[in-house]
């Protein structure tokens, strides 16, 4: 059974994906073309529409209008995202931001500092299809992406505060945009508890986010039928899971999202308030956290800096503690009708912390999914 879809977009990443295909394409064949098909980073295909193509002998460019589908409130919807690849001297393929892709400043990102913002994802997808399409013999190639009023568009976004500086983020895990701030976003998600619950399924996997999602498929093995990426609406999936009679349900993923459930914060979009750093340096202080590293924290920006910082300070256990208050956030909210497990990640993918601890050991995990559906329906 499928799950529903709505309306959707393409991320700004999947944009660059499609013009660097398409330029690698035109540079080899010495032709224009006016859509290009690509696979996206979740296997799906999609066909896009080019625009602006040049050719010549040494060079390929062209652009993609972002479609942010039901997303209205995307500020990159619209904007032009293009690509230029031409021919070096130099052996192997460059990635390269140009105007108005942003830098990274600051540590805690997917990106290092002073690299180019141009997420890991999006960036293997460009790599692998333009490396597959161009020859891999003589001259080397240039692939540089830029956004038409990207820097302007930066200044709308979280970018500035996060320390990426001169242009928006090329972003996008599995290359769509649905609409997370949508009542239509809630109905879908809805459509997909129901499909859970009528499949049997007494216990659901809530992902805040591709992560979380990733590492369940991936690593664990468990349906997609099962798991179900909630976005910011995690009080909300909560409720209606308990009152569809769902058991158990565990809830993954990114400490920026989790941690403001932790906080009390069941919608976890920065329009509803934000507790994370103060959250953080609070739990660190009860494991005994020094105000030094105290001060530390609240001084960085981004949640994912306060990992490396904890490590340091052999306090990555701060995350155990959040991950047990998270549990007993979700607990009162649903009115101890669910029993509920937390897991906090970090961007790599990692397990930080957790409620129970050993949830993902010795196969505790495989108690949490219901033994006729391991092994497939009966």
């Amino acid at each position: 059974m499928n799950k529903p879809k709505g309306k959707i977009g393409i991320t700004t990443g999947s944009c660059a994906q499609a013009a660097a295909h398409a330029c690698a394409v035109m540079l080899s064949t010495g032709k224009k073309i006016d859509t290009v098909e690509i696979e996206l980073p979740n296997k799906m295909r999609r066909t896009v529409l080019l625009v602006n193509q040049k050719i010549s002998q040494d060079y390929a460019c062209c652009g993609v209008i972002k479609d942010s589908g039901e997303e209205e409130k995307d500020v990159t919807n619209g904007i032009e995202i293009s690509c230029r690849i031409r021919k070096t001297n130099e052996p192997g393929i460059v990635l390269k931001g140009g105007d108005g892709v942003g830098k990274v400043t600051r540590p805690g990102l997917a990106v290092g500092v002073g690299e180019w913002a141009i997420n890991p994802i999006p960036r293997k997808m460009i790599m692998r299809d333009v490396s597959e399409i161009l020859p891999k013999e003589g001259k080397g190639f240039e692939v540089e992406i830029s956004v038409s009023e990207g820097k302007r568009i930066a200044q709308q976004t979280y970018n500035p505060r996060l320390g990426v500086e001169g242009g928006i983020s090329i972003i996008g895990t599995t290359g769509l945009v649905k609409p997370k701030s949508q009542e239509s976003y809630k109905k879908s998600l809805l459509a997909e508890l129901n499909v859970s619950v009528a499949t049997g399924y007494k216990n659901i996997f809530i992902a805040s986010g591709y992560l979380g999602e990733r590492l369940l498929t991936e690593k664990y093995n468990i349906s997609d039928q099962q798991i179900i990426k909630v976005g910011d609406h995690v009080g909300f999936m909560l409720e209606q899971c308990a009152s569809r009679g769902v058991k158990k349900a565990m809830l993954i993923g990114h400490i920026g999202k989790l941690v403001k459930v932790a906080a009390g914060l069941f919608n976890t979009h920065s329009k509803t308030g934000d507790a994370r750093m103060e959250t953080i340096a609070a739990y660190a202080a009860l494991n005994g956290a020094s105000q030094d590293l105290i001060k530390a924290i609240l001084n960085v920006t981004l949640a994912e800096a306060t990992i490396d910082l904890l490590k340091e300070n052999n306090l990555l256990c701060t995350f155990d503690t959040i991950a047990k208050k998270v549990t007993q956030r979700c607990h009162q909210l649903c009115q101890e009708r669910i029993e509920i497990v937390s897991v906090l990640l970090s961007l790599k993918g990692e397990i930080v912390g957790a409620h129970p601890k050993n949830i993902f050991k010795d196969k505790a995990w495989e108690k949490f999914t219901p033994l006729e559906k391991r092994g497939g329906m009966k």
